[in-house]
């Protein structure tokens, strides 16, 4: 690859770029994902070859190991998998496209963010080798266990610098975001004429300013007591002139739960467009589902409490959070009720964009049905740090971000690559996805309510567990079929780099405006500029889209 394209300043090759680092970190925690579920249903055996290697002599994941696993799988998904591909990759590609502009308001800034966070992959990468011990604290990173005492070595370290960096990444990819959409929109394109993906992108991006400074000076001060000796999150009772851990909870969960909504906010865009382009029925509710955007938006920063019940909060603190909780589910029950009404009588295509988009649908449902008990105070002190909320926060947000991601990349692999996908392997990769999806964390969601633990190496060595022995390996097995159905799209999506069929003119007729240019597009996008003259589901009456720009006679 030519030097000229690595470093340019195109917002097309910088979300490319950002899209394979993604794909990467998403490869790698999948294989985390089904090394943890072998560990689940064989503590103590020995892994197969040629993964075993990485585990010693003995091939065999010890305790120490298996720690290390789910906080690496956790931080690489969350941070270094779904943010760069939902985000970094979408956006940046996308944003200039739907508004009509040339490239993004700060070029330079938007390259600066792309390998900001490429350094801290490489941090990362560090942290998870560094032979005086990974990091294993959880992806959470709680103290005292995150402290030089309970996780000695350079690996903890590494892993908060790591964040450090890819916080940084994202706020200046925010400000990038925030301000292209504010000012360099083409002449005719409101606000209330964006599609819907743009208004996820854009409110991702507001939460994402204001939220990730607050995980940023955690990860900051989580350095300090590690590396410069003071006492931050060490608690008073230990140490004189200590502080308090439970401030860290505080400044974790005030950005981990609008973290929820940064990552799943351009999936709900997305969905609520595709499902309308691909019924050929406009948007149901588009002002309607615009609202309920901006309300979980900002209901989402009021929440975060729910997570911390069991740290004796005041009641009357955790009645109000529990109130808010609910209150949140009122604007997404209403954006649910829209895409069932843009699908209602529509004539669907069955192409693998719409399956994920319903697919999304699925999983949305029963994960924030789940949900509902977990914002009850009595009843989330039972299910608290059990498998149930293992099994809720999977289908919420991993498996409903990443059937959307999935949808998304069906949709507009084409405008990027200039080739199709293959749909027969994009419908099989569907179902060998969805299905044991469900299954997987279905399971979770029925052990923890058996009372199961999260993060426990070996269940049998509790009576009580063990007749849930046989449920947990039939997870593990559907699991790894859900890991070879990823090896479907990994194969269709390389293989028509260079051999898929040539993508034709807006051969399906989208109204928005990356359809008006060629796939790929040119350097800047369009040839002219162009003129928006209504939103992006308008009809001809015939059952066709509009194009959102003016079409000369």
């Amino acid at each position: 690859m030519k030097l000229s394209r690595v470093f340019s300043l195109d917002h097309k090759v910088i979300g490319l770029s950002y899209l394979w680092l993604g794909l990467a970190g998403l490869f790698a925690g999948g294989v985390m994902a089904m090394l943890i579920r072998f560990s689940v249903a064989n503590p103590g055996q020995p892994v197969p070859m040629p993964l075993g290697l990485l585990f010693g002599p003995s091939h065999v994941i010890s305790p120490a190991a298996y720690t290390q696993l789910f906080t690496l799988h956790g931080t690489v998904m969350i941070f270094f998998a779904i943010t760069p591909i939902a985000i970094g990759a979408f956006g940046n590609y996308l944003i200039p496209l739907l508004v009509g502009a040339r490239d993004m308001a700060f070029p330079r800034l938007n390259a600066a963010s792309f390998w900001v966070q490429a350094a801290a992959s490489l941090v990362l990468v560090v942290a998870a080798v560094d032979p005086s011990g990974s990091a294993a604290a959880g992806w959470t990173g709680y103290p005292p266990l995150s402290t030089s005492v309970g996780t000695p070595g350079l690996g903890l370290t590494l892993w908060a610098f790591a964040l450090i960096l890819a916080g940084v990444s994202s706020t200046l990819g925010a400000i990038n975001f925030i301000a292209t959409t504010l000012t360099l929109r083409a002449p005719g394109m409101t606000l209330m004429r964006m599609p819907l993906t743009m208004w996820g992108l854009f409110l991702t991006s507001i939460l994402n300013a204001l939220f990730v400074p607050v995980i940023s000076a955690a990860m900051m001060l989580l350095l300090s007591d590690r590396v410069l000796g003071t006492r931050f999150f060490v608690a008073q009772a230990l140490v004189p002139g200590g502080g308090d851990p439970l401030v860290y909870l505080h400044l974790f969960w005030i950005f981990g739960h609008p973290e929820v909504y940064i990552l799943i906010l351009p999936t709900w865009g997305v969905v609520s467009d595709l499902l309308a382009w691909y019924s050929g029925r406009p948007a149901w509710g588009y002002v309607r589902t615009v609202a309920s955007l901006c309300a979980v938006t900002l209901l989402s920063g009021l929440v975060y409490g729910h997570h911390m019940y069991t740290t004796s909060m005041s009641p009357l603190l955790g009645r109000g959070f529990m109130v808010l909780t609910m209150v949140i589910s009122v604007p997404a029950s209403v954006m649910f009720l829209d895409w069932m009404g843009t699908l209602w009588r529509g004539k669907l295509r069955h192409e693998p964009a719409l399956l994920f988009s319903i697919g999304v649908m699925v999983v949305f449902a029963a994960g924030g049905l789940t949900g509902l008990y977990l914002a009850d105070v009595p009843i989330d002190l039972y299910l608290h740090d059990t498998y149930f909320v293992v099994g809720h926060f999977h289908l919420t947000m991993a498996a409903a971000v990443v059937l959307g991601l999935f949808a998304a990349v069906y949709h507009w692999y084409e405008k990027m690559f200039g080739r199709e996908l293959d749909r027969t392997l994009g419908i099989v990769h569907f179902w060998l996805t969805l299905l044991p999806l469900v299954v997987v964390f279905v399971i979770m969601l029925w052990m923890g309510h058996a009372g199961l633990p999260r993060r426990l190496y070996d269940a049998s060595t509790y009576e009580a567990f063990r007749p849930l022995a046989h449920i947990n390996r039939i997870g593990s097995w559907t699991a790894y079929v859900l890991g070879l159905g990823q090896l479907v799209f990994m194969w269709n999506f390389v293989r028509s780099l260079g051999h898929g069929a040539p993508a034709q003119a807006n051969r399906l007729g989208f109204p928005s405006l990356e359809w008006a240019t060629s796939s790929p597009p040119p350097t800047e996008n369009f040839d002219y500029e162009p003129e928006v003259v209504r939103g992006p589901h308008e009809q001809d009456g015939a059952g066709g889209f509009l194009p959102q720009r003016k079409v000369s006679s």
